[in-house]
């Protein structure tokens, strides 16, 4: 079991009671789904399925309107994430700057390429890493950008994200 940074459980387990605490605090609020969603997926790494009905009921929607929310924006996720998610900018700053042969790179590195049509999330074969394609990062001076875990690197190339990923596995980071 992965805890987050509050601690809360990322496997799934009390995400119920997580999305029972998220809605009344939200739900007498305008535009709640959104804040409600995030609260549940930074508490538990992602969105489980078994609480769509749960928040639907909660704010009197549809489950597909909730569904819809939820698939719409590629932020969200609906399985567990890997061990070590990796973010790579691909907007345009950081593709000017090298951005797409470092998230191939990236891929062949984590053990992910061939894992993901181009432009999705995909996860390496062992599990550990997650790379996500993801359009800004807000470090477009400093191209191309990288986040891992919540961590953000900027002016990265193949060798920097080398040593990131080196400094990681050896426990640094």
């Amino acid at each position: 079991m992965q805890q987050t940074p509050q601690g809360e459980a990322r496997d799934g387990e009390g995400a119920g009671h997580v999305a029972a605490q998220a809605l009344a605090r939200w739900s007498d609020r305008p535009g709640p789904l959104l804040p409600i969603l995030h609260e549940i997926q930074e508490a538990v790494g992602y969105i489980p399925g078994e609480v769509v009905p749960q928040i639907a009921r909660g704010l009197n929607l549809s489950r597909a309107e909730v569904h819809g929310v939820i698939s719409y924006y590629h932020h969200f996720r609906t399985e567990a994430p890997a061990r070590h998610v990796i973010q790579v900018c691909r907007a345009e700053s950081c593709q000017a700057m090298g951005a797409e042969a470092l998230y191939g790179h990236v891929l062949r590195r984590t053990g992910c390429e061939g894992q993901s049509g181009p432009g999705h999330a995909c996860r390496g074969a062992d599990g550990r890493y997650q790379v996500e394609p993801v359009y800004c990062l807000g470090l477009c001076a400093a191209s191309p950008a990288v986040m891992i875990g919540q961590t953000l690197h900027a002016r990265v190339d193949a060798s920097r994200f080398d040593a990131l990923i080196d400094a990681l596995e050896e426990g640094k980071r």
